[in-house]
């Protein structure tokens, strides 16, 4: 019995309807209900003031500027080397063995657990390395974890581009170097971006290795060998301690609006330079 195609279509387009609103009803739950748990915690002294008694009272401002110099560390070093590698990869090697062996690293360093990625850190940066639990340690690891990322996106944002872009400039007597800066990735800045941002958020919001490496020194950092705790670490343990649940969900709302903030200024930036570009 063969189904009617238009029936088929509408089934379909409800199915993923469905699916599409199960997404953002999931999204808004989770910003709703840490919302109002979180919300009415946030003061100018929770923001602002150091931690006291173990988490019980006082503020965050610790866990703020360690999460600053964490995610700060963790760019530097992984978006020049990732968006260096998907530029290599897409312009400078030909298709074959090399550069599958190259993504299948990438992709398998992906799927490693976090918590494995902190062990490595821990051993690497912390004892070998001697950097002890410090910001440079967590933030090291960090780039570890976010580089798959980025050159993953940063490939496929410039496999995006079209090929008569780089004809046209070749045919003109641009040097390759100048194509790929002024042409090539100006045009796949929005999914380089992308990555980058998604990145963001994912060191925010990472626990294990930064446990593993930055520690969770309750102390402001002030060097980049300074051990500290980030939000999500002192939102962990606030909540796996029991110490203070109502610090723990103010927490979680930082960490929340943090990342809504980031990804809307992204964008913003995002659409003002297209529309400069273009």
């Amino acid at each position: 019995m063969r189904l009617d195609p238009l029936l088929t279509e509408r089934l379909v387009k409800s199915l993923l309807w469905c699916f599409t609103g199960l997404t953002i009803f999931v999204l808004i739950f989770i910003i709703t209900f840490i919302s109002v748990k979180g919300l009415p915690q946030l003061s100018w002294t929770f923001l602002f003031h150091d931690i006291e008694d173990m988490g019980r009272t006082g503020g965050i401002f610790p866990t703020l500027v360690s999460t600053l110099y964490l995610t700060l560390i963790a760019l530097l070093v992984a978006s020049p080397l990732g968006v260096g590698s998907a530029i290599y990869l897409t312009e400078y090697t030909l298709e074959g063995w090399v550069t599958r062996l190259i993504r299948f690293g990438a992709e398998c360093l992906a799927g490693v657990p976090s918590i494995i990625l902190g062990l490595f850190g821990f051993v690497l940066f912390v004892i070998k390395l001697n950097f002890g639990w410090s910001m440079l340690s967590g933030g090291l690891s960090l780039a570890i974890m976010i580089l798959p990322t980025i050159i993953r996106t940063s490939e496929e944002a410039l496999k995006a581009v079209p090929k008569e872009y780089q004809d046209v400039c070749f045919s003109l007597g641009i040097s390759k170097w100048q194509t790929i800066t002024r042409v090539v990735l100006p045009c796949a800045l929005p999914g380089i971006m992308t990555g980058i941002v998604l990145s963001i958020g994912r060191s925010i919001g990472e626990t294990a290795v930064v446990l593993f490496t930055a520690g969770a020194s309750l102390r402001t950092p002030t060097t980049l060998f300074d051990s500290g705790r980030s939000m999500a670490v002192h939102f962990y343990i606030l909540a796996r301690e029991g110490l203070s649940m109502p610090n723990a969900y103010g927490t979680a709302a930082i960490l929340i609006i943090s990342i809504l903030l980031i990804n809307i200024t992204a964008y913003t930036l995002m659409q003002r330079f297209l529309q400069k570009y273009r």
